[in-house]
């Protein structure tokens, strides 16, 4: 790729002795001339694709001690809770067809294509050269971290919980928190139990895997059989933006709360739970 080379993601550190690591995936802002100067409608296009403001809401949570890996990568460059062979064949020069089940169909794939609003994403097809060097600088790292931090927690603890945080357009009737666990396969079932009840307790309107059961991240790192849980959370923009989607809004410090509390609560949960196998 002709390009400077792109974010590779940041970790925070671990620090507080509990088994829970999150992960951020979709709040990645920066925007290097080249790929705006790519797109038909420049920036405006791309930043909608943006969970806005998601790593700042894990603030408080982050301050407690936990750890946390965050791209950096904007999610117009490349998304990293989609697979890798998740490509829309039309964007792609010699790419292979989509996967049946990928969301590349509707345009958000690895490398969105297209959006609702904007249409076509972008003025030429990429080669697989561009691809591949996305994956090897940002997709790629970013997984990779989260392995190892997944893996040191698994040592240190004989159990992790990745914690997946992302953000959702406001629909009438929607749920404000939505827990995902891909219908019981990526967490044992208490641990959505748990993340539920938290969340209400905090006085969120739940849903359990509807409208979004969980993407690519935790259906990749979660081994509920190995001790390897991993939830998805998505959160109502709703509850901590202003109107225009972008800007912290009145709610954005109780979200912030609700975070921190759902880390630790599931984290000593995990932790406690695995401490009672153990005897």
């Amino acid at each position: 790729m002709p390009h400077a080379p792109l974010p590779a993601p940041a970790l925070h550190a671990a620090r507080n002795g509990l088994p829970l690591l999150f992960s951020i995936a979709h709040a990645g802002r920066e925007y290097p001339n080249w790929l705006t100067a790519a797109a038909h409608d420049g920036r405006a296009a791309l930043e909608p694709l943006e969970d806005p403001l998601v790593d700042r809401l894990a603030w408080r949570a982050l301050a407690a001690g936990f750890g946390a890996v965050v791209a950096l990568a904007p999610r117009a460059m490349i998304d990293c809770n989609r697979a890798e062979d998740d490509l829309d064949p039309a964007l792609v020069e010699g790419a292979p067809p989509a996967p049946a089940e990928g969301r590349a169909r509707t345009g958000l794939g690895l490398i969105p294509s297209r959006t609702a609003r904007h249409g076509p994403l972008w003025r030429r097809r990429l080669s697989r050269a561009d691809v591949d060097a996305r994956l090897d600088q940002a997709h790629r790292p970013f997984h990779a971290t989260i392995e190892t931090g997944l893996a040191a927690l698994h040592a240190r603890h004989g159990t992790a919980l990745l914690l997946d945080l992302h953000s959702m357009p406001s629909r009438p009737g929607q749920a404000q928190i939505v827990v995902g666990d891909r219908h019981g396969t990526t967490a044992g079932p208490w641990v959505a139990v748990l993340a539920m009840r938290i969340a209400a307790g905090c006085g969120f309107t739940v849903a359990h895997n509807a409208p979004f059961a969980g993407g690519h991240i935790v259906a990749r790192h979660g081994r509920p059989d190995g001790g390897v849980h991993a939830l998805q959370v998505e959160i109502d923009r709703a509850t901590y933006c202003q109107r225009d989607g972008r800007t912290p809004g009145p709610g954005f410090e109780r979200v912030a709360h609700l975070i921190a509390a759902l880390a630790q609560g599931l984290g000593e949960a995990v932790a406690g739970v695995e401490a009672l196998a153990a005897e």
